[in-house]
């Protein structure tokens, strides 16, 4: 069936889209918040949100609108997705700690119904900072036949869904990414996808694996025709690759390469359609992650070929790869075009070391 969507509604997207680029310019000026360096605690606790870089973000918190049932709050670190209707409220990802109180009260001001659900795109502390909070002003629909002070128990909190990973660390006793046990996932899947049908409308909660992190969700609202990525897309520079939490180059791609080619289409010329909530940045269509991807293939290819070439990674950078992209995406924090390049160096280096020696890696 082919979509279309008249010239007023295309003209609305580009207002919707101007306005969200004059709120969330200050919103995204800052290199990524909540990504995990060295060896420090980043868990979802208070104490690691302490640690944590803090986004200089505007203290208010912001709620747009997005099409259909799904709504995005932004400026509670990163990008939150809401989809609002008449069973409850369900959250994609829950902000920093310091902010739940304020995600509660965005929430408040589209609607009284209960906070069911909370997905968890990753374990960043600016993804999970408010699983404890937020998750304890809601309540999970429990079974007709549980009653009593046992059904009280059983709804009490919202359901928090992640992938099973999360879940590991968050619980993990010596991990730097402990939590409180009721900021943990109550609902977990290991397998490649696990599908929702609330508020009248099919989540399919897809795993993408080795990508920003090994723990990625992508969050479909089919009939809403939205997807919340994580941090496998994030406008507001280059894609972050978590190495140390099971991160790759080639799974961004992979994520990427799903975004355009099996989730998002566009509607009348190339405009609109499925609208995509990134982790940070503006809301965007299939035309924008296009370009990302293409911008991020282009640069991985670029470093593959100096690496066939002998050239180390020092030379690497000096020949600076992501040159024509910096005024876009670069970033003066930890984050930098350098770091970027010298991650993907490393990837590409350790994946030909496993291709040529699989059993090694067995």
């Amino acid at each position: 069936m082919t979509r279309t969507m008249p010239q007023t509604r295309n003209a609305k997207l580009r207002g919707v889209t101007g306005a969200l680029l004059v709120i969330l310019s200050v919103a995204i000026a800052y290199a990524q918040p909540g990504y995990p360096q060295g060896n420090s605690d980043r868990g979802s606790s208070a104490a690691a949100q302490t640690n944590a870089p803090q986004a200089a973000s505007p203290s208010e918190v912001h709620v747009m609108h997005v099409q259909g049932k799904v709504y995005v709050i932004v400026g509670a670190g990163g990008n939150i997705t809401a989809q609002v209707g008449d069973d409850g409220v369900l959250l994609v990802d829950s902000g920093l700690v310091s902010m739940s109180d304020k995600v509660v009260a965005a929430v408040r001001s589209i609607t009284d119904k209960p906070i069911r659900y909370i997905i968890n795109t990753h374990i960043h502390p600016d993804h999970v900072g408010g699983n404890e909070a937020i998750s304890q002003q809601g309540s999970t629909i429990a079974g007709g036949n549980v009653v009593g002070d046992i059904g009280a128990s059983a709804s009490q909190g919202a359901t928090i869904v992640a992938f099973q990973s999360i879940l590991d660390r968050m619980s993990a006793q010596d991990g730097k990414d402990k939590a409180p046990q009721k900021a943990w996932p109550t609902d977990t899947y290991d397998g490649p996808e696990k599908k929702l049908f609330f508020n009248g409308e099919a989540i399919e909660v897809i795993h993408e694996p080795f990508a920003h992190t090994d723990g990625d969700s992508i969050v479909f609202f089919r009939r809403s025709d939205v997807v919340s990525t994580g941090d496998i897309l994030t406008l507001a520079g280059y894609p972050i690759i978590d190495v140390e939490r099971g991160g790759t180059i080639q799974g961004i791609i992979h994520g990427l390469n799903r975004l355009v080619y099996q989730i998002t289409i566009p509607a009348e010329k190339q405009e609109g359609g499925t609208m995509v909530i990134p982790g940070h940045g503006r809301i965007c269509d299939q035309a924008d992650v296009v370009y990302y991807q293409e911008m991020v293939i282009i640069i991985r290819d670029r470093i593959q070929a100096m690496i066939d070439k002998g050239m180390t990674v020092d030379e690497v950078k000096e020949a600076k790869p992501t040159r024509d992209y910096d005024p876009l995406y670069a970033s003066k924090g930890f984050w930098n075009p350098d770091k970027f390049v010298a991650t993907i160096y490393q990837n590409l280096k350790d994946q030909h070391e496993k291709d040529q020696h699989p059993k090694a890696q067995q």
